[in-house]
């Protein structure tokens, strides 16, 4: 054999020889089981076997995002980094299903026909401003309210992907307005999981970026924003996030200090909200780098996506 042991030849055992041989085996073997049975561990796997977790995968739990993904991000190659990837806590991509989301797509191309019906004068709360503005433009001619309606519907497609309800303040199907203390209720009445108002921003040359506007507490009038300010924060913070991800925008040079975070107080729209909600200025139109973006289709396709991670982040958290 080839490990050196030699056994007489077969022709030369006797009968007595073999039976105590094969004698020999038998205990051998039987002693060796015993020896080994009691280390073996329950199914027979061997000392140090490593078991899966309670609750592991083992049907590759990634696959689910993949499909997501691939299906969402259809030609803007925006994918952007995650909060994570499982459905689940901090993850862009979970199901919104059973989820009520606010859009409210800023102005309305048609103000601009009603300047008197648009400058009545409603009540928000803490004050009383105008029913709504025509907004602002870009250099060119863009009109803010064009912009904000059509980065909307993007939203609005990508957040049905995902299983939302999504209710708009108005889809391009009204003379003017809402008005902004409409704008509120709508989400109000929509008991919306969360709102966002889509803007763009119309300051100097040279100021970039965007920002979020965040309610500040106010109670006064009709207005009571108490119960509003911690989650609507924890919205804007997670929008701001995404929005820097997905778009590669940076947060804006002249407002927030550096955080993409503004507070306010003024906004009919965010003082007589029942509902976590948010402002979003996605650029400054009258700056030329902003705007190129701004009027760009596949930069706006980048930001509903922004938008829609911001929202599904801070609803499946």
């Amino acid at each position: 054999m080839s490990n050196g042991s030699t056994f007489p030849p077969h022709r030369r055992l006797r009968g007595t020889t073999v039976l105590l041989v094969l004698a020999a085996v038998l205990v051998a073997a039987a002693v060796g089981y015993l020896v080994l049975r009691p280390h073996r561990g329950n199914g027979g796997e061997p000392p140090g076997a490593a078991h899966p977790a309670p609750g592991a995968s083992t049907g590759g739990g990634l696959e689910p995002d993949k499909k997501d993904g691939a299906k969402d991000g259809k030609g803007d190659g925006s994918h952007g980094g995650g909060s994570g990837h499982g459905k689940g806590k901090g993850n862009p991509h979970g199901s919104l299903k059973g989820k009520t989301v606010l859009i409210d797509p800023g102005h309305n191309p048609r103000n601009r026909d009603h300047g008197r019906e648009i400058a009545r004068l409603v009540n928000i709360g803490n004050d009383r401003k105008e029913c709504d503005t025509t907004g602002t433009s870009t250099d060119a001619g863009y009109a803010e309210a064009s912009f904000t309606l059509d980065v909307a519907r993007r939203t609005r497609t990508l957040l049905q992907r995902q299983g939302a309800k999504v209710v708009f303040t108005q889809d391009g199907d009204r003379p003017y307005g809402p008005c902004v203390d409409e704008r509120a209720a709508a989400g109000n009445r929509a008991h919306a999981d969360a709102a966002v108002s889509v803007h763009a921003d119309g300051s100097d040359v040279g100021n970039r970026g965007f920002h979020v506007i965040l309610p500040a507490r106010v109670t006064a009038g009709a207005a009571d924003t108490a119960a509003i300010v911690g989650p609507s924060r924890q919205l804007g913070e997670r929008l701001a996030g995404r929005f820097v991800a997905v778009t590669g925008s940076a947060p804006s040079n002249y407002i927030g200090d550096g955080t993409g975070l503004d507070v306010r107080s003024d906004l009919g729209g965010l003082n007589l909200s029942t509902v976590p909600k948010v402002f979003l200025e996605c650029g400054n139109m009258r700056d030329p780098k902003d705007a190129a973006h701004l009027t760009d289709a596949a930069w706006r396709q980048k930001a509903a996506r922004g938008i829609t991670e911001g929202i599904t982040d801070f609803l499946t958290s």
